[in-house]
């Protein structure tokens, strides 16, 4: 396996989270998200994922990308340890927030996004920051909000072992730290976050110990 990806991205990060927790180690290949423009919209690069968005798998000659995608594959690929539970309604719920995170929350925060409301638009920093504080913001207290409505409160987000809802929130709240994203008010959240990052799997899917990594 061939693992494309970048330090920073919140998209990289689950897969990461994914492997280690799978016992996985592909080959990495850095693709630099700002370096001459961005790597990720060379023509090499778009070969391979035409969307020009990090991560892409590389499998035996099969291209996957997406991580949530990627994630499930990986799941149903190595069965243990489970990343989703066999229980269908559950199954559903821990979907949703995971969704929550990378369909609504994520994209907001996304480089080209912040790109175009700094290049296009002509906002400065102060601005994108403040965007990204407030959309993350809005929907991390949604999430907390759907685990209050569960019944049964473990460690992490569904129960007492990590899965795909943890593998998403984690990157997502290390962005809200980065954004300057009062969390203070997110109690099981930050519960769940120092959870994770007990764990090896979590801790070294970090940004900072990464290879691509940069200050």
């Amino acid at each position: 396996m061939k693992f494309h990806g970048y330090f920073r991205s919140s998209a990289a990060y689950r897969c990461r989270i994914a492997f280690n927790l799978k016992g996985l180690s592909p080959d990495f290949a850095s693709v630099h998200l700002r370096r001459g423009g961005g790597e990720q919209k060379s023509e090499v690069y778009r070969t391979l994922n035409p969307q020009g968005l990090v991560p892409a798998l590389e499998v035996d000659g099969l291209v996957l990308t997406q991580s949530l995608a990627i994630i499930e594959w990986l799941d149903e690929t190595w069965a243990e340890p489970p990343l989703l539970p066999a229980d269908k309604d559950l199954r559903a719920r821990v979907r949703a927030f995971a969704q929550a995170i990378a369909c609504d929350i994520h994209p907001l925060q996304n480089l080209r996004v912040l790109a175009y409301l700094k290049e296009e638009l002509g906002h400065g920093q102060d601005v994108a920051d403040a965007w990204c504080r407030r959309w993350i913001g809005d929907g991390l207290a949604a999430c907390e909000a759907l685990l209050a409505r569960e019944e049964t409160q473990g460690d992490f987000c569904f129960g007492d072992a990590p899965g795909l809802a943890d593998i998403c929130l984690v990157p997502q709240m290390f962005s809200a730290i980065r954004f300057g994203v009062n969390i203070s008010n997110l109690p099981r959240l930050g519960a769940i976050l120092a959870a994770c990052e007990a764990l090896p799997a979590f801790a070294d899917a970090r940004p900072d110990r990464q290879p691509d990594a940069e200050a």
